[in-house]
């Protein structure tokens, strides 16, 4: 089948078949690459599983460079394949989009390996890993697509409701219609998370109740609001000048936490909002 395209196909290296399994049954080799399952391409793991979630299934592979062979694999179990891939998400991690003014990688000393520079902003990686997502580097489509994998949690940076705060924070003109992403997610029953970075002066006092309020009309889709003040280091030279908390700053929005948590308590029978 040579030179047979495969819309939007990514190739992902099968690195291991298990002893067997359906698909070495089937006849399925390491190092040859998977490009669609019953002719629907793949782009990462959660595809996969999806599409594999059948008894009968038509795997595209690419089985040499410009080669393509369709494989006929039977799994009865309707479970696991036996393929292992070279990538276990099989697609790389994306890159956070944002410039967050408070944004502590940013604040990280200089000499360290380079792994710990990456800023991830992946809603796969906040399913598998519990990692906090902005959102703000989701299109429309790919926001249906988490909702139709039922990838839930997720675990959401909010740190303000107010489109214009929320732009200003997170630096990044498409991080306004957050309310609206949060409604689409809990209206198709994927469950929430949201935290709040707090910044002395910028989104605290009357923001945060703006923000409080927001989402609290989102559970119980949404399970929990974690408060978190901001973490300053002293590698911060040309970044936006924040100030951190001090005690009575601190106790300041220690109470005004704990009122909204003794209303959501009588409201909704759970604080919902958590100081950290």
């Amino acid at each position: 089948m040579k030179g047979e395209a495969v819309l939007g196909s990514k190739k992902h290296l099968i690195s291991e078949v298990a002893q067997g399994s359906p698909a070495e049954q089937a006849g399925v080799l390491a190092g040859q690459f998977l490009l669609a399952v019953n002719g629907k391409p793949v782009v990462d793991v959660f595809d996969y599983r999806s599409f594999c979630a059948g008894e009968n299934l038509i795997l595209t592979l690419e089985t040499s460079p410009g080669i393509r062979k369709k494989i006929a694999v039977n799994n009865k179990s309707c479970l696991d394949l036996g393929l292992v891939f070279q990538d276990e998400m099989m697609d790389p991690a994306r890159r956070c989009a944002n410039r967050c003014i408070f944004c502590f990688m940013d604040q990280l000393p200089p000499g360290m390996r380079d792994t710990l520079y990456f800023k991830d902003d992946d809603t796969r990686l906040s399913f598998l890993s519990g990692n906090y997502v902005t959102l703000t580097n989701l299109t429309e489509g790919e926001l249906d697509r988490l909702i139709r994998h039922r990838l839930s949690p997720v675990n959401i940076s909010v740190h303000a409701t107010d489109p214009a705060l929320r732009i200003k924070m997170l630096g990044n003109r498409n991080a306004g219609n957050i309310l609206k992403q949060i409604q689409k997610l809990t209206q198709s029953g994927i469950r929430i998370n949201c935290q709040v970075v707090l910044c002395p002066g910028i989104n605290d006092g009357i923001a945060l109740d703006q923000t409080l309020k927001d989402l609290s009309r989102f559970h119980p889709g949404l399970g929990s609001i974690s408060t978190v003040p901001v973490g300053l280091t002293r590698f911060r030279e040309g970044l936006y000048p924040l100030v951190p908390f001090d005690r009575e700053s601190a106790a300041r929005t220690i109470r005004q936490v704990e009122i909204w948590q003794g209303r959501f308590r009588q409201a909704l029978g759970t604080s919902l909002v958590w100081l950290a």
